[in-house]
């Protein structure tokens, strides 16, 4: 029996390369989602929200496929910390990260519309960072240019120097993608996941 078709719901080349892993064959179909989060809406709810909202709208045009959507959305103090876009925005987060721990909400939602099936997961990862000086995040933000990640930093690169600690169930999830959880979530939807 052939294994059911895969897709994720996602442009970003580092959910790919987590997802790639796994070793399983998959399409990547961008989804059409607004992200605006909702007024009220906390940041793990706003993830939750969006990673199920993404694997919709893919799975709206790929009925029969299962389709992974994924966010992560950073919190200070309980405020929304987005994508920096740029150098000036990525270093004021930084600086504002400083001595500071930050928590990272990554939602893994995996769906077929027919017949229906949903399955989803939340991971709270807790980073806290180094006292970091302007010359020490400038020397960052020049090597890694981390205008796309939250938080404004890559911990699969060179930003793991910027934290004393990490405390998550899963490691993958910082990336952008908890691969414990999604393998499995395929298991039990039928794909051969080791």
């Amino acid at each position: 029996m052939p294994a059911p078709a895969l897709i994720l719901a996602s442009t970003s080349i580092y959910r790919r390369q987590l997802l790639d892993r796994l070793g399983l064959p998959y399409a990547v179909v961008a989804p059409d989602t607004d992200e605006t989060p909702r007024p009220g809406e906390t940041p793990a709810a706003l993830c939750e929200r969006l990673a199920c909202a993404k694997a919709t709208a893919v799975a709206r045009a790929h009925p029969s496929a299962w389709v992974i959507g994924s966010d992560q959305v950073a919190e200070r103090d309980g405020v929304t910390l987005g994508k920096p876009g740029d150098h000036a925005r990525a270093s004021e987060q930084l600086r504002a990260a400083s001595a500071r721990t930050l928590h990272f909400h990554t939602a893994v939602c995996l769906l077929r519309m027919e017949p229906e099936a949903n399955y989803s997961h939340r991971d709270r990862t807790d980073v806290r960072f180094r006292r970091l000086d302007d010359a020490q995040i400038e020397r960052y933000l020049q090597t890694e240019r981390p205008w796309d990640c939250a938080g404004s930093f890559k911990s699969e690169g060179l930003g793991i120097a910027l934290f004393e600690a990490i405390r998550s169930e899963d490691p993958t999830a910082l990336i952008g993608l908890p691969l414990i959880a999604l393998a499995g979530m395929l298991r039990q939807a039928g794909f051969a996941v080791p």
